[in-house]
């Protein structure tokens, strides 16, 4: 579990491939303080250390990560956005965070705001994601590339964020630009309540269709 707040960003120094899967090495400023098995999100992707070494670390994604996220388009020097999983003892804040990327979507826009900057993201339409919950609200809570953000002006296959001089210094929003691909995670409470509102439309059915019609005479 993650809150979306990210540490730092970590730079990727070797990229191997092992059948489908893609063995990423990384260096960071607390790959001292990281043990094996530990998880950290990646771009908002949780992954597992598989093995430390001097200030190097190394995590695995398999097909599934890699077709959900952009994490099959890193090369080495790119700058990916980290963060330890959620301590339980303090505030919360940013919003809950899985590491379970939903879909990639690509910048379509930049425009100044007077000190900070607004981004324009664009995914893929698409009903049934919809009604899984896979939708921003406006206010709302969006991931993108594991940062958590404040929805803004959101239409069925896009919305907008707003990234200030210090989100944008401390994690990798400072390459993004239009055509960039970013993962997003969806909020889990609007998931939740997609979910639910399905199962009561199914709960809502009627139990004895056909009665009446004569069946069985």
């Amino acid at each position: 579990m993650f809150s979306g707040i990210i540490e730092e960003f970590a730079t990727v120094v070797s990229v191997r491939h092992d059948r489908e899967n893609i063995d990423f090495t990384l260096t960071c400023s607390f790959v001292g303080e990281l043990s094996i098995d530990q998880s950290v999100a990646h771009n908002g992707v949780c992954l597992t250390v598989v093995s430390i070494e001097n200030d190097q670390y190394t995590v695995t994604a398999m097909k599934e990560t890699l077709e959900r996220s952009n994490l099959g388009l890193l090369q080495v020097g790119d700058k990916v956005n980290v963060e330890r999983s959620m301590l339980m003892n303090g505030r919360l804040d940013g919003h809950i965070v899985q590491g379970h990327v939903d879909l990639t979507a690509q910048c379509t826009a930049m425009e100044d705001a007077n000190g900070s900057t607004y981004f324009t993201f664009k995914y893929k339409e698409d009903p049934e994601l919809a009604r899984r919950g896979y939708f921003t609200v406006d206010k709302g809570s969006v991931t993108v590339n594991g940062v958590s953000l404040t929805v803004c002006n959101p239409t069925n296959d896009s919305f907008q964020v707003a990234i200030i001089p210090y989100t944008m210094e401390h994690t990798n929003f400072c390459d993004i630009r239009p055509g960039s691909i970013v993962n997003l995670e969806f909020d889990i409470l609007g998931k939740y309540i997609a979910r639910l509102n399905q199962l009561t439309a199914c709960m809502s059915l009627p139990s004895h269709v056909g009665e009446g019609q004569g069946w069985g005479q």
